[in-house]
């Protein structure tokens, strides 16, 4: 309803983080070498790397504790945990990643004083918004004129939802009712004015900002008078959208060359964690490149030395929505080992459409120690860059277990983003049973957030290491 307000208010708090947030930084690289000087002056060219990382991880992780949520859902105090959690986790990715790529150029204060100058910034920002909005909703100047029409029982949970949810507050001029006796009756306190007849008279007489059309679906033939006359008078319109008796997680609509469209999804999801997501996903991926550039090189060797055939085992997966792309492995098999499957495919120990066995005799020498550490997956981070995987998600199925699907709900799992860990790697990996890995895949799926992304990626470090459940 006032999203549009909404929108407007946390877009400016996010572009005013950014520009002050890149002003904080180069106020303290200045104060830093202003007042306490050192024997050697700071090179500011050495330290602008820091920027993009700084506008990043503070962005992401705003976003993901609430540091961009509306006043009216949260107080000073939410947010300053907020924005102290947020800085206490930018501080210590930054200094992690000075410490482990040894870069000594980097002044350590310029860090903790750009932290200090960032807190009491982006907490002054926040008491602003939040004084700025009760400002409004007091004096009501931000307040939505509604007209509803229907003056029945949907009409009554929309009035009392109007009055609940609307942030800067509402106020609800009238009904008007397709029943001309309805005229002058009184549902919840609100007066019906009129029917839809006189629609133009009821606009033309009234301050109104949207009208919403509260009639069931039998009634629907009566709104087209009612749309001709919004369209005329420039007032927005809105159909109350639970006109189907379907439960799904997020509705919403979108418009093509001029053609509405109600978009029901089964899995909600917030585009500002996703988008945090994504770039946590590229940052960590990229970060890695030096390390894994080595190992690449080392691993390659050793697979070229033990078994002949390439260095990379690229085999058709099924990603989001069920689009196939090439995933990435190290070769841990024979290069035979596709046409060797349906020789030894009845002695799958696995139930369900997956194909596992302890003693693969396909698997080389070598493939047992890449498969036991999981390195044999570290090719996959190509993908990761690609944005056809991500670092948390469900696997990745092949095209033969896809086929094998039983029931839809199966299918669920092709709802988010593909990833190299997910629930199942930290609770047994390969000694779950399907159906259990299924379940913890859509349980991932149904209480996805960006917290939860970090805790298995964090819990999934000691599982490879114990290479519990590997196979």
């Amino acid at each position: 309803m006032q999203k549009d307000t909404t929108n407007e208010l946390s877009n400016l708090v996010y572009l005013t983080d950014q520009f002050f947030t890149l002003v904080i930084f180069l106020v303290s690289f200045w104060a830093r070498d202003t007042f306490i000087p050192s024997t050697e002056p700071l090179n500011f060219f050495s330290h602008l790397f820091l920027i993009p990382l700084i506008l990043v991880f503070t962005t992401s992780f705003l976003s993901y504790f609430g540091g961009y949520k509306s006043p009216e859902k949260t107080s000073l105090v939410g947010y300053s945990w907020s924005i102290f959690r947020t800085i206490i986790l930018t501080v210590s990715v930054l200094l992690a990643i000075l410490f482990f790529f040894n870069i000594p150029y980097v002044s350590r204060l310029v860090v903790f004083l750009f932290a200090f100058l960032e807190f009491c910034m982006l907490l002054i920002s926040r008491a602003i918004v939040i004084a700025y909005f009760k400002k409004q909703v007091k004096s009501g100047e931000k307040a939505l004129r509604v007209l509803i029409i229907g003056s029945r029982s949907r009409a009554r949970e929309l009035v009392i939802a109007l009055k609940e949810k609307m942030i800067w507050g509402v106020k609800i001029v009238g009904c008007i009712d397709p029943d001309s006796s309805r005229v002058g009756a009184i549902v919840l306190d609100i007066p019906v004015i009129g029917t839809v007849e006189n629609i133009h008279e009821c606009l033309k007489n009234n301050v109104i900002d949207e009208v919403i059309i509260a009639i069931p679906r039998s009634l629907l033939n009566d709104a087209e008078p009612i749309v001709i006359a919004c369209e005329e008078e420039g007032i927005r319109l809105r159909f109350m959208a639970d006109i189907f008796n379907v439960q799904v997680a997020r509705i919403s609509l979108s418009e093509i060359k001029g053609i509405p469209l109600l978009t029901m999804e089964p899995v909600a999801q917030d585009p500002q964690q996703l988008l945090a997501k994504r770039l946590f996903d590229l940052t960590c991926a990229l970060l890695s490149v030096p390390i894994l550039v080595p190992i690449f090189f080392i691993v390659a060797v050793i697979i070229k030395l033990d078994s002949p055939g390439p260095v990379f085992f690229i085999q058709p997966r099924v990603g989001m929505r069920k689009h196939v792309f090439p995933m990435f492995k190290f070769r841990s098999m024979r290069i035979d080992a596709e046409e060797r499957l349906k020789e030894i495919e009845h002695l799958n120990e696995a139930k369900g459409p997956i194909f596992k066995i302890k003693n693969d005799p396909r698997v080389t020498r070598v493939g047992h120690f890449l498969r036991k550490t999981s390195i044999d997956e570290l090719p996959q981070l190509i993908n990761v860059l690609r944005g056809e995987m991500s670092l948390v998600g469900p696997r990745p199925m092949s095209l033969r277990d896809v086929d094998l699907f039983e029931r839809g709900a199966q299918r669920k799992r092709f709802s988010v983003q593909p990833g190299l860990t997910c629930i199942w790697q930290i609770s047994g990996r390969s000694n779950l049973p399907f159906e259990k890995w299924l379940e913890l895949d859509l349980e991932y799926i149904e209480n996805w957030s960006f917290w939860l992304d970090l805790k298995i990626l964090f819990k999934t470090i000691p599982a490879v290491v114990k290479s519990k459940g590997a196979a």
